[in-house]
């Protein structure tokens, strides 16, 4: 009878820690999937604004450019305006 009792007694811890080994089991596939759902939205998120950097960088190298044309221009121009003032100084020294 004793041993009846222990039996009993030891089947129900096993059934307990089962039940309990089952409900742990499937709290942390439930953390696990929600973890996996915020590195998913944070991934998505860190692209979005990658791709906002790389349409900036774009815009910049565009604006360089643009910039060393308007320089090129203004140089090119300065050249022309130093030539013909040149000129009209020979023109004055020689009068």
């Amino acid at each position: 009878m004793k041993n009846l009792f222990f039996k009993l007694y030891l089947l129900l811890i096993v059934a307990v820690m089962l039940t309990a080994c089952g409900n742990f089991s499937a709290e942390v596939e439930n953390k696990l999937d929600e973890l996996q759902n915020k590195t998913g939205a944070l991934d998505s998120m860190i692209n979005k604004e990658v791709d906002k950097v790389l349409i900036l960088d774009s815009l910049i190298n565009g604006e360089t450019d643009k910039l060393k044309k308007l320089d090129s221009l203004i140089n090119k121009t300065s050249s022309k305006l130093d030539s013909v003032a040149g000129e009209k100084i020979k023109r004055l020294k020689l009068n």
